[in-house]
């Protein structure tokens, strides 16, 4: 698990990155993050600041629970449908007596 750093520190990484004096590479070096990690950030804060398309913060799923529980609400609703009916179906033959 990445460690987590402070807003503060996130949104000043992102400043600086943002201002172009220098490669990401070399802000994210300066900084102690990894480029992939900074390129997450400035893409996250341009969605924020309505310059790149994508969904908001208030619009996303706030955690991993959140975002399993829908995950398995769905795995759920698409199993659960198929044998259902599976099951009322052969139910429903076994109720059937056997010839004569």
């Amino acid at each position: 698990m990445p460690k987590a750093f402070p807003a503060e520190f996130r949104r000043d990484v992102v400043a600086v990155a943002r201002r172009k004096e220098a490669p990401m590479s070399q802000v994210a070096k300066d900084f102690g993050i990894s480029q992939s990690c900074l390129v997450r950030w400035v893409r996250r804060a341009e969605i924020e600041d309505g310059v790149r398309d994508g969904l908001t913060t208030p619009r996303r799923p706030t955690s991993a629970s959140s975002r399993s529980a829908t995950a398995c609400l769905n795995r759920r609703t698409r199993s659960c449908a198929v044998p259902r009916s599976t099951s009322a179906r052969a139910s429903s033959q076994n109720d059937v007596p056997a010839g004569p």
